[in-house]
């Protein structure tokens, strides 16, 4: 009887400890893990990711059209794409940091990964971009403001 009462003990001992491992390690990675900013809970953050989000891309109507629509071409010419999560940074007042990491892998098998970063700026109602992966994607504005410099002469033009 005394062997049963052991075991039973020990067993007791062993699915205890167990659950304490996992919430220290629970606590751990809560403590650790750095702070991410949810834009849902913050109006303004997710009115900066939706800014970008439908901001013209290079060749497809939006920025978010052109992330998936090469995710889906690499997956036609059976390679692998990931795109990670949008996460939103404010900087300051009404500027806000953007950002999302694409991996993909290459005919070797090898990972490239690249971090798209836009800044929006909300009272602007702009775009830009400010990594040079996004800057492949983001087209170029046209100046608002005429420099009033004089365009130089091309030194190797026609000779008449």
């Amino acid at each position: 009887m005394s062997e049963s009462r052991f075991s039973f003990s020990a067993v007791t001992i062993v699915h205890y400890a167990v659950v304490v491992v996992l919430a220290l390690g629970a606590a751990y990675y809560i403590w650790v893990k750095p702070p991410t900013f949810n834009p849902i809970t913050d109006p303004r953050g997710a009115e900066a990711l939706a800014l970008v989000q439908t901001h013209r891309a290079q060749g497809y109507p939006t920025i978010l059209q052109a992330m998936t629509e090469h995710v889906r071409s690499m997956s036609e010419r059976n390679l692998v794409a990931r795109l990670g999560e949008w996460r939103v940074k404010p900087v300051e007042g009404d500027l806000y940091e953007i950002r999302v990491q694409l991996r993909d892998q290459g005919v070797t098998g090898q990972w490239f990964e690249r971090e798209f970063i836009w800044h929006a700026n909300l009272s602007l109602k702009k775009v830009n971009a400010a990594s040079l992966p996004a800057d492949g994607v983001t087209p170029k504005e046209p100046d608002s403001e005429p420099t009033g410099l004089p365009v130089p002469p091309m030194p190797f033009g026609p000779k008449y």
